[in-house]
């Protein structure tokens, strides 16, 4: 999956304003020679799926394109705590001013991707898709679900724009299942699949009836859920979501169901600890 390189240098551009603000670095601009070059190293001082590099290369380019980055890793593979990931060469300002957003970046992302891993682990099934939601930092979906997919997951929607999913609001406000279901159907086009939200057997029962594509078992015991599973059989795809963690999700998969939304991937994760360490005298 490749990041979007506009969004990416939107997000980059506002990340180095929110840092540097007006006044640039006062403590590395009064001490430091402009002439000043360093080498440095991005390490991990913990276990992790490594998962930004775009980004970071993105940052140090953005402020100074002088900067030379040698990466010896790649997304997604898995770096043992006390790992060389890169090495960074150029003027020593233009390091310190990009050091602090570039690991803001690096550390968030690589913690998704790690995350994600383990999800995706747990299940063990490549026959079931491990999904993100919307559930992510505002103006940084586009990194984080990049972040999703690097961890070997899958994206849901990106947006209210890209899906129509029918959750118990909208369904409420509708008048209910059925009605929801005819009144999108009319307005949308046949090439865009309906998800219909349930949180029970018997709006099961309405979601099949209205030949819903998608239905998502939303916080549903796992009796009921396999249930739900074995009565929609092959008429909709099977996704569930709310309450997965890693100690239940293996269980949640063996009732049969094709998807697992998780929020947590994105909005409940650790961030992994990764340095940038000047190489010399200190």
């Amino acid at each position: 999956m490749n990041i979007n390189n506009k969004q990416l240098d939107k997000i980059v551009e506002n990340a180095l304003k929110e840092d540097l603000g007006f006044a640039g670095d006062i403590t590395s601009d009064n001490l430091i020679a402009d002439c000043h070059e360093s080498k440095a190293i991005l390490k991990f001082k913990e276990k992790g799926v490594l998962a930004g590099i775009p980004v970071v290369k993105k940052v140090f380019s953005k402020y100074d394109s002088d900067i030379c980055i040698d990466f010896f890793k790649q997304d997604g593979e898995v770096i043992e705590n006390g790992e060389s990931i890169a090495e960074i060469k150029g003027n020593t300002c233009s390091i310190l001013k990009g050091e602090r957003t570039a690991l803001n970046f690096l550390q968030r992302l690589t913690g998704i991707a790690t995350q994600t891993a383990k999800y995706v682990d747990k299940v063990n099934n490549d026959s079931i898709r491990i999904t993100d939601t919307r559930k992510t930092t505002p103006t940084l979906r586009i990194l984080e679900k990049y972040a999703v997919r690097v961890g070997s997951g899958y994206n849901h929607r990106f947006g209210l724009y890209d899906a129509v999913m029918l959750k118990d609001n909208h369904i409420i406000a509708a008048g209910g299942i059925k009605k929801a279901v005819k009144k999108i159907r009319s307005q949308i086009s046949h090439t865009v699949k309906i998800e219909v939200e349930v949180e029970n057997f018997k709006q099961v029962k309405k979601a099949v009836s209205v030949k819903a594509d998608i239905i998502m078992l939303d916080n549903m015991e796992l009796d009921e859920m396999e249930k739900a599973v074995n009565y929609i059989g092959e008429q909709a795809i099977v996704e569930a979501s709310g309450g997965i963690t890693l100690e239940n999700i293996k269980a949640v998969a063996n009732t049969g169901v094709n998807v697992i939304s998780i929020g947590a991937l994105t909005h409940q994760l650790k961030s992994i600890d990764i340095s940038l360490d000047f190489v010399g005298e200190s």
